[in-house]
């Protein structure tokens, strides 16, 4: 099994530091936040008890979320989760955002399949090169967009030639900005 596939294992010592048993250094939460925005799962023990505490720190890191007003979650999403835990059983909540997530995440990799496959923009030499160039743009400034912006570890072959057209034609587009000004 590759190690991107395996769940990053963080440990939680007691003195509540977190630290990540791959590069042998603590993280923050927003540090696990930032690596499931890459698309890393996570795994949160506890190092003494051997607890899993991942679940609780995912709801620490959406509690802060929301607490910063990035809020997600509408008051009425969060109205019917209260409610679904006072239902016997769990009701059938969690299966329902299971699935939910599911399907969102279905769509959202077959919609950029299929802009991608209809992008007139993909004929165009370089293309690939700029566009593995915003994705790691976008990845390094906002990590990712779950799923719809992974850039990728190796660039394509042929990326200095497309580079260079690139710039080519940027400066003749700016060349000709300049003259009509």
């Amino acid at each position: 099994m590759a190690e991107k596939d395996k769940p990053l294992l963080i440990k939680r010592y007691a003195s509540r530091r977190l630290y990540n048993t791959e590069t042998s250094d603590y993280v923050t939460l927003e540090d696990i936040a930032g690596f499931i925005r890459a698309n890393r799962e996570v795994q949160i023990i506890d190092l003494k008890s051997g607890d899993d505490l991942t679940r609780q720190y995912l709801l620490q890191i959406i509690a802060e979320h929301e607490s910063r007003g990035e809020n997600v979650l509408p008051v009425d999403v969060l109205n019917d989760l209260v409610r679904s835990y006072m239902v016997p059983g769990g009701g059938v909540m969690p299966q329902f955002l299971t699935s939910s997530f599911e399907m969102l995440r279905d769509s959202q990799s077959k919609m950029a399949e299929n802009l991608s496959a209809i992008n007139p923009l993909s004929q165009i030499p370089g293309f690939e090169a700029m566009k593995a160039q915003q994705e790691a743009f976008l990845k390094a400034m906002g990590g990712g967009w779950s799923g719809m912006a992974q850039a990728e570890e190796k660039p394509a072959s042929g990326v200095g030639e497309g580079l260079d057209d690139i710039k080519k034609q940027l400066a003749e587009l700016q060349d000709k900005l300049s003259k009509l000004k």
